[in-house]
């Protein structure tokens, strides 16, 4: 194997490397707004439950306050029955008075309704609380590694990208600017094997002369299909597939 080769074959792993390294810090803060999203839902969830409740114990509230009104329309009236003579003023103050008993057993009524539905929204605010805690406790816990792992990728990349320049400029420099225009086209990878006669890159046959200068190791060889930089080794089959 050309020694050419063997650098662009070690560059084009440190490169793969710096790519895998790259990619793991990206999806470092989609996750971070991940667990924060979720705490917030969480949170979200917690704030509309408490103030479902507190809606309810206002509503009660509000309903105590009229049947006391209620209950001193009746006290008043009936004061008024005591101090009336006339039939006619009498039957009216009694029929308020039942309207107003009427409308205290509807009030009560809608208040035990409340109260359920207070029972009810209490049980929610409960697990809506341990639903918020768990979030929290697994934000804190995973920021904390988020953050450790980012850490560790910044200084592994830093490393990686050192060892790259050293490498890159260990090959001559117009086998470096193909090889980086190839990267820049076709991918990651762009020196590869020739196995049964076809382009370990895009699997197409190759040419004999082609499979004849591999086999010589004495030029870079490159693809007339896709154009990556092609090479043989002794454990490859070099024979044309028919």
């Amino acid at each position: 194997m050309l020694e050419t080769i063997e650098k662009l074959l070690i560059l084009q792993d440190r490169d793969k490397q710096i790519r895998r390294v790259k990619n793991e810090l990206a999806h470092i803060d989609p996750e971070r707004q991940s667990l924060a999203s979720k705490t917030s839902g969480a949170q979200s969830a917690l704030d509309r439950a408490k103030q479902k409740v507190k809606e309810l114990d206002s509503q009660r509230k509000q309903l105590e306050l009229e049947v006391e009104s209620k209950k001193s329309q009746i006290e008043k009236y009936a004061n008024q029955q005591l101090q009336t003579r006339k039939n006619e003023e009498y039957r009216a103050l009694t029929h308020e008075i039942d309207a107003c008993k009427e409308a205290i057993t509807k009030i009560e009524d809608r208040q035990i309704e409340l109260m359920e539905q207070t029972e009810a929204g209490q049980k929610e605010v409960a697990a809506a609380n341990v639903v918020m805690n768990e979030a929290k406790k697994l934000m804190d816990s995973q920021v904390g590694q988020l953050g450790q792992r980012e850490e560790a990728l910044k200084k592994e990349l830093a490393t990686l990208e050192t060892d790259r320049e050293q490498l890159a400029s260990a090959v001559e420099e117009s086998v470096r600017s193909r090889y980086e225009r190839l990267v820049k086209n076709r991918g990651d990878t762009v020196v590869v094997g020739v196995n049964h006669g076809v382009c370990g890159g895009c699997h197409m046959k190759l040419q004999p002369q082609l499979l004849v200068k591999c086999r010589g190791v004495q030029e870079l060889v490159t693809c007339s299909n896709c154009g990556r930089i092609l090479y043989y080794t002794r454990d490859m089959d070099l024979a044309v597939v028919d």
